[in-house]
């Protein structure tokens, strides 16, 4: 392969603080080295309408590291292998794929830099066995890809819940309600797990560990019983009954996950008709992709956007940076994308948890939920 010349970045799947950081790191790294840098707009969707790719200034990316969200649009609906065309029973699903290669060659580009969580990068990953010189980027808020100790933006979020549960202890306790928080983790319960704990919940519902409803409504008595007369139950998405399954909204749409939510309702509703006590439900959303990325953030993207110039400097493609304290190393994204990185339930954070009194819902583990 020749000398590098131009290269593209692009940010699938949805924001999350910390992904400017990663496209300024990586555009400064490039222009220091003399090359080119091509913004490829919204995703994947930026291959097949090359309009939207755009070459990216030493302007372009002067002041956005503390930004959240992306200056390249994200989208997560788009798969050029996987094209969803026309509506009702004339739809059909289309592989576009050889359409985005050519542009790849028609835009001049050598290397493309894929920024995106476990649907991005498999989609990076078959672009590269067609031919594609590409180099990934992990991003995911539930910090769920197993190669990697940490991905951006998922600090951040655990921040962001963590002082939503703060803010909502004095008014929980004022009203001596209880009060569910709905955050993000669609398979993972990171994100619940250790805001719940930094936070002092009472209750914690992640997707690793099915619950008993009548488990958490007893943890509710028992703190009324103590004299507490509030509890705080944080839910992730995911988070299921024993025996059911993750709540959706809507219809799924072709080609993309079932899309989640209701699960906060949901067990609002329950500790209210069961124990009679007043109930009250927040669901964070989207709050938790937005707002200023933390220092650790920040530095992560920067990180990882440098590491990545390194790999196509090197001519490594295929791989994906990610984070083994204390470097940043890489691993194939193949193996990347191979395993999801669960909640162990065994993890020293659960037990920390338990030991505190906080309650899983787990009918097995009901005595320590009283």
């Amino acid at each position: 392969m020749s000398r590098i010349r131009r290269i593209g970045i692009l940010t699938g799947g949805g924001d999350c603080p910390g992904l400017n950081a990663v496209i300024r790191a990586v555009a400064k790294s490039a222009f220091n080295l003399g090359w080119e840098v091509l913004g490829i707009h919204n995703g994947f969707e930026g291959l097949l309408r090359t309009r939207l790719v755009r070459k990216l200034k030493p302007e372009n990316v002067r002041g956005i590291l503390n930004m959240g969200g992306t200056i390249l649009g994200a989208n997560s609906r788009v798969n050029p292998f996987e094209v969803v065309c026309g509506k009702g029973t004339s739809m059909t699903i289309e592989d576009y794929s050889d359409e985005a290669l050519a542009n790849f060659k028609k835009l001049g580009l050598d290397a493309v830099i894929a920024i995106g969580g476990d649907g991005t990068l498999k989609i990076a990953q078959q672009f590269y066995e067609k031919g594609m010189p590409l180099v990934g980027v992990p991003k995911t808020i539930d910090n769920d890809l197993s190669a990697t100790v940490m991905t951006f933006g998922y600090d951040t979020a655990v921040n962001t819940a963590t002082d939503a549960i703060d803010k909502l202890h004095p008014t929980a306790e004022s009203h001596r309600r209880a009060m569910v928080v709905e955050v993000m983790g669609r398979y993972a319960g990171w994100i619940a797990l250790n805001s719940g704990v930094a936070g002092g919940a009472d209750v914690i519902l992640i997707p690793e560990i099915p619950f008993d409803i009548d488990v958490v409504c007893e943890k509710v008595r028992s703190r009324d019983r103590e004299g507490a007369g509030f509890s705080i139950i944080v839910v992730a998405e995911g988070a299921k009954p024993t025996g059911g399954e993750t709540l959706t909204k809507g219809p799924k749409e072709p080609g993309r996950e079932a899309r989640l939510g209701g699960i906060g309702d949901w067990v609002a509703t329950e500790i209210n008709a069961r124990t009679g006590k007043e109930t009250r439900a927040l669901v964070l959303g989207h709050l938790q992709r937005g707002g200023y990325p933390t220092t650790f953030d920040r530095l992560l993207g920067t990180r990882f956007g440098a590491a990545a110039i390194r790999l196509i400097q090197n001519k490594k493609f295929g791989q994906m940076v990610c984070l083994i304290p204390p470097e940043i190393k890489s691993v194939p994204i193949k193996e990347a994308v191979s395993k999801m990185k669960l909640v162990p339930v065994t993890s020293d954070v659960i037990a920390a948890a338990r030991a505190l009194g906080i309650c899983f819902g787990d009918g097995a583990k009901s005595k320590e939920c009283v």
